[in-house]
């Protein structure tokens, strides 16, 4: 948000507490973010070793960052993608999953993650791309929004490809599935 403002741009953003999302929402981004987000401790170093290990033989690489590391990211650190910002990530967001609970970290990221250009927070998220509130949005456009995150400036969960369609179907199945799994955000 700081970036923006700074590029002379606008922005958008509602808070909303944790318990006004919908639950579908917070599954879909759950299994399609982070999906051993209940068992780390901020960081999956098993993700990670596989990323580093994969990069060391000259692999193209996919991410391995946790909710906790891309909550840190868009808290304190900026969006440019460099070693140096990756190996700040790590410390801060083991630090945060130590500070604050699961349910305030997810609070914290759905709040602040950006959705489209300028467009921050899941509330404005849901009400800009389907017109209602966070805690009104239905399993099938709560996992378009999740399957936008990774890239939210060419991904529109309103007028989805195929392609997104079927990985937000994908995405819909495991969060319909998540059960138990995600206790640890509804204790």
């Amino acid at each position: 948000m700081l970036a923006e403002r700074l590029a002379g741009r606008t922005y958008e953003r509602r808070w909303v507490e944790f318990e006004a999302i919908a639950p579908v929402a917070v599954q879909s981004v759950l299994m399609s973010e982070d999906g051993r987000y209940c068992a780390h401790n901020g960081i999956d170093w098993p993700a990670l070793n596989l990323v580093l290990d994969e990069a060391l033989e000259g692999e193209a690489t996919r991410g391995a960052s946790t909710i906790p590391m891309q909550t840190v990211k868009n808290l304190f650190l900026t969006s440019h993608r460099s070693v140096i910002r990756k190996a700040l990530e790590i410390p801060l967001a083991l630090f945060a999953d130590a500070v604050w609970s699961k349910k305030r970290m997810m609070e914290l990221y759905l709040n602040s993650a950006e959705w489209a250009p300028g467009v921050f927070g899941i509330e404005m998220a849901a009400e800009s791309y389907f017109g209602v509130s966070a805690g009104q949005l239905s399993r099938q456009q709560a996992a378009l929004l999740a399957v936008t995150l990774p890239n939210p400036h060419r991904r529109n969960p309103a007028s989805p490809s195929s392609g997104l369609r079927r990985l937000a179907q994908t995405i819909e199945t495991r969060a319909r599935q998540s059960g138990a799994y995600i206790k640890c955000l509804y204790d």
